[in-house]
């Protein structure tokens, strides 16, 4: 389809909340004239090179084939959708409890009908667990979640994209440099000199676009509220420590409350015989994790994230510029992601090549073995180990020597945007959505936010 210079509606980031929103225009049958433009690539151009075996560790590709490209961040990740309000955002403060759930719902049943039945739906509803974990005061969160694995999740992406291909223009390797308001609409200029008008401007940059959503809210006054930023390590050990957990409810949100600082701790994105992976955001290398559907592809180790919220009150208001400066911090002593021995922290010491070499658990990412002390604060530092130890109590051999610890892992999350129950900004026909709004966390919300605005702007072009 050939490209205009006039659209009905702009989508700005071919991440969840934008391949969502091009989805539901499409199969709704809705006769605007609909552009979706990104800064990385088609999905099948999206090859990281560390996963290629080009290279060994992260040579900042920019942009990051990991983060950005059709599918988005979520597209090579290990494709877990978590279908609950208990966390992941707040889409259901904006559009009611009922509806958000609704369009969860919605959102794994399009998943089913493009491959995705054949993924286990667990709930914690159906494990023991809770009861296990409040014994030693941990807090189980509810939900139901469906794992795709990275490979499911790209094909069923692959599908998505043949369906949507005919109906909505797509921009790839395309930055959109400046946004102007219009009589009519509004003005969208590229890094390569074009120019599209549209009546209809959807921001779904995701997390990636966290500093230009913020630019662009700035230059038309849009109200931000700043948020938080989670800093932590991914935790990788053997994948039977686990078991009983990951075989039962996959994904386990466990949230600790320590003793010393009374601060939040949380589990985040497990990945049973999974993998770490290095991940660039902005030009810093952070870590994360990945799993995969096909047993072949298994690794003998299950990998999550322990993350230490961190919420800041007047005057600091630049929590993201604090995780990033954090980050740098890893990268400059360990030249990207920085590997420690729990035991070797635990007793005040580095992990050196030899330490690893005797490592019972073999790490699935190249990372620069080191010390997390030299990056990580204290106070967080001291939340980690003390949620690790309260693990142990329910998942015995998490506290173990040879546990490993790869840091930093940091989540960023955009600036909350002012926007009513449609996502629309104050600015008439400006709509935000997606993690780049900062209403949603996860794969779940941000495709649930784009369904709902194309719902509401398809009245307009029924």
């Amino acid at each position: 389809m050939s490209k205009r210079d006039f659209y009905d509606i702009i989508i700005v980031g071919a991440g969840a909340g934008g391949v969502y929103a091009s989805y539901e225009l499409t199969k709704i049958g809705s006769k605007a004239s609909v552009l979706m433009i990104d800064k990385g690539v088609s999905l099948e151009g999206r090859i990281c090179p560390i996963k290629s075996g080009r290279v060994d560790n992260c040579v900042k590709c920019e942009p990051c084939h990991i983060m950005n490209g059709y599918g988005g961040a979520g597209a090579l990740s290990d494709g877990k959708y978590n279908i609950t309000t208990k966390f992941g955002g707040d889409l259901h403060s904006y559009v009611g409890q009922k509806e958000a759930m609704a369009l969860m719902e919605y959102v794994d049943e399009v998943l089913c009908g493009l491959g995705g039945a054949e993924a286990k739906l667990y709930s914690t509803s159906e494990s023991n667990l809770k009861t296990l974990a409040l014994q030693h005061n941990l807090h189980l969160l509810d939900a139901k979640v469906r794992h795709l694995g990275t490979d499911r999740n790209v094909r069923i992406l692959e599908r998505m994209f043949a369906l949507t291909a005919d109906r909505i223009d797509m921009l790839f390797e395309t930055a959109v440099a400046d946004v102007e308001k219009t009589e009519n609409g509004f003005e969208v200029k590229t890094g390569k000199g074009e120019t599209f008008k549209c009546r209809h401007l959807l921001l779904a940059s995701g997390r990636s676009g966290s500093r230009w959503i913020s630019g662009i809210c700035r230059k038309f006054g849009i109200e931000m509220k700043s948020n938080r930023v989670d800093i932590g390590v991914r935790v990788e050990l053997p994948a039977e420590v686990f078991k009983h957990i990951t075989d039962a409810v996959y994904e386990s949100k466990i949230v600790y409350k320590t003793d010393k600082y009374n601060d939040m701790v949380r589990t985040f994105c497990m990945n049973p015989y999974g993998e770490v992976v290095a991940e660039n955001t902005n030009g810093i290398v952070t870590v994360n994790g990945h799993s995969y559907a096909d047993p072949a592809l298994h690794t003998p180790n299950t990998n999550f994230a322990l993350l230490v919220s961190n919420k800041f009150t007047e005057p600091f208001k630049n929590s993201n510029e604090y995780g990033e400066s954090i980050a740098r911090l890893s990268n400059m002593l360990g030249g990207g992601v920085l590997l420690q021995r729990f035991g070797d922290l635990t007793k005040g010491r580095r992990s050196s090549g030899k330490r690893m070499e005797k490592s019972f658990t073999i790490p699935t990412l190249k990372a620069t073995p080191g010390d997390l002390s030299l990056v990580i604060p204290k106070r967080q530092l001291d939340n980690i180990i003390e949620m690790i130890r309260a693990l142990d109590k329910i998942a015995p051999g998490t506290a173990n020597e040879d546990t490993l610890l790869y840091g930093v892992e940091v989540k960023f999350y955009n600036s909350e945007v002012a926007v009513d129950g449609n996502l629309e900004t104050a600015v008439k026909n400006l709509y935000v959505l997606g993690d780049g709004s900062g209403v949603t966390h996860s794969l779940s919300q941000a495709s649930a936010s784009g369904v709902w605005v194309a719902r509401k702007l398809a009245e307009q072009y029924a």
